[in-house]
């Protein structure tokens, strides 16, 4: 294979600096070396210590020593915190901030990443499970083009294994990221069990993708231009008119909400769902004149009359009580009953049903609220569990509370369990199970 044929035809301009995005993987430090190979320009390594592998130090270090020794500028940023729910979201924004003040920095316009055809394929297929607007369909773009700059992916066309075998050739050292085999991830289970049998079928199904995602490019950027067209009548002062919105074919309408949702989350489209869709689609096609739903991010769309706009959402302690069912799922928490589990960590509850009174509940928490904490030999108010383990105060009104028919609480889900709750060498006759939700992004960094 000739890797040089993957550089031809980039445009650069006149940008004296080039800006690359490594994480020490083996797909960008072939990239940061190809590119030192074929581009004449000056390179920027740009390189994130996610602080959360013990590895990350010397990864940093031995990318800082590369970068010296190969006469590219080495920049940096290691990220000292999490504060957001959903770590792989919270660290792809960061991510890009970095990337964007380095770009500013050099004065470069012209961002490299090192996704490849498997990286494109697992992005496809994701897409297909979870539901996207058709330019999401086409998974990963070899050329993004955002505000000030644009992202350059010369290596979607090859395969994870041409990237193995060029640091091979080159004798190129590079970190493994034991996380990406963690089959907790969607992007992960596609990895290392769809993918190969893709492969088994057709070993170059990755060029198949390639055209697949190009067709939809195209199609798309024709739909652009008339769903464009179309929004400067249907939308107007940052409201829909329904009754325009609901002329359109079905297609044009999702296109049209699709755009409206982008432009208010700064076109993060990995935020948008198909559900935030079908949801706004189905209070705009109701005669009811006021209707609300809700929106990430504490947003909520509004149909006032024929009107539909998006506002920010008021946070009120709104109490609810269920009574627990095979699966159950408050915000981004989900209980599970269980047979069998192994584990015995906060995240699982064990009971027997004759020192409690069924049925069990899951509420929110009220003024007030104590438990009587297993191993403590007395009670504490939950509010005091909560501020211990940094529970965001925006949620704590609403944190699940597993609670039985007496209102006694048995269990607050990954944080205390109550002296009703067992150990699993004791005898029980229920089981609970509490996981988090994962949102994952479409592209993991390289």
């Amino acid at each position: 294979m000739n890797y040089k044929d993957l550089f031809k035809n980039i445009d650069i301009e006149n940008d004296k600096y080039i800006v690359v995005g490594v994480s020490a993987g083996p797909d960008s430090i072939a990239l940061l070396h190809m590119l030192k190979s074929y581009m004449k320009t000056e390179i920027v390594c740009a390189h994130i210590n996610h602080n959360i592998r013990k590895e990350s130090k010397e990864e940093e270090e031995f990318l800082k020593e590369y970068c010296k020794q190969n006469n590219i500028i080495f920049e940096s940023m290691t990220i000292s915190s999490y504060n957001e729910k959903n770590f792989e979201n919270e660290a792809r924004k960061k991510r890009y901030t970095f990337y964007e003040k380095i770009l500013n920095k050099y004065n470069s316009h012209n961002l490299f990443l090192a996704h490849h055809g498997d990286d494109l394929i697992e992005t496809v297929l994701m897409k297909i499970l979870r539901g996207t607007n058709l330019e999401g369909y086409a998974g990963i773009k070899r050329i993004s083009y955002l505000e000030n700059y644009k992202i350059i992916r010369p290596l979607i066309e090859i395969t994870k294994n041409d990237i193995i075998e060029y640091n091979k050739i080159n004798n190129l050292k590079y970190f493994i990221d034991k996380s990406n085999t963690n089959q907790e991830y969607t992007r992960n289970r596609l990895r290392a069990k769809i993918l190969p049998i893709l492969k088994e079928e057709d070993n170059f199904v990755h060029k198949k993708f390639y055209k697949y995602s190009n067709t939809i490019v195209e199609t798309y950027n024709y739909i652009e231009r008339i769903t464009l067209e179309k929004m400067k009548v249907i939308v107007k002062n940052n409201k829909i008119n329904t009754e325009l919105l609901n002329m359109e074919d079905e297609y044009m309408k999702r296109n049209i909400i699709f755009y409206y949702l982008s432009k208010i989350y700064n076109n993060k489209s990995n935020i948008i769902k198909e559900k935030h869709i079908d949801d706004i689609i189905k209070i705009s096609n109701t005669n009811k004149p006021n209707q609300e739903i809700c929106l990430p991010n504490n947003l909520k769309a509004i149909k006032r009359y024929k009107f539909i706009s998006v506002e920010t959402k008021e946070i009120k302690n709104k109490e609810y009580k269920y009574e627990i069912v095979k699966d159950n799922k408050i915000d981004n928490i989900i209980i599970e009953l269980k047979d069998k589990i192994d584990t015995d960590g906060n995240d699982v509850c064990r009971l027997n049903s004759k020192e409690i009174k069924i049925p069990l509940y899951i509420r929110n928490k009220k003024d007030g609220d104590i438990i009587e904490v297993k191993g403590l030999n007395g009670h504490k108010k939950v509010k005091e569990i909560f501020i211990e383990n940094k529970v965001p105060k925006d949620i704590r009104d609403t944190y699940p509370l597993l609670v039985d028919s007496n209102d006694t609480i048995l269990w607050i889900p990954f944080l205390k369990k109550s002296k009703y709750v067992v150990k699993k060498d004791e005898f029980y006759d229920i089981i609970l199970n509490s996981r988090k939700e994962r949102e994952e992004n479409n592209e993991s960094e390289k």
